[in-house]
């Protein structure tokens, strides 16, 4: 399967809720809104856990519809952050604090794309 790098450096396709809504599985999007009610202390409902991936329009989960970073990406019309000649920014740089492996994954895509230029 090819990976799904969202517009932050997540990878959709490693998203629990991603996975929950390709395989429709409820239990498993049950599962999901508990993990995530417990670890972010907000209640999440299994019914939120509907994702396509942040890069599509349709469902994403309820954090993406208000993401700074994945509006500014639309805004800019790019693919992902990676992409961006601004890259990294404050915005980013803060998520990196929290989500490291996202760093490492848009330096991938930055660095490769800089060959080809």
């Amino acid at each position: 399967m090819e990976r799904i790098t969202a517009f932050c450096g997540l990878i959709c396709n490693e998203c629990p809720a991603y996975l929950a809504t390709q395989n429709d599985d409820d239990a498993e999007r049950r599962l999901v809104a508990k993990m995530w009610s417990e670890e972010y202390d907000t209640g999440i409902s299994p019914e939120e856990i509907n994702c396509d991936g942040c890069l599509g329009n349709e469902r994403v989960f309820r954090h993406c519809n208000v993401c700074e970073i994945r509006s500014c990406s639309k805004e800019k019309g790019l693919f992902n952050c990676g992409y961006c000649d601004d890259y990294p920014c404050e915005l980013l740089m803060k998520f990196f604090e929290l989500v490291p492996d996202a760093k490492e994954v848009l330096d991938e895509v930055k660095y490769s794309t800089q060959e080809y230029e």
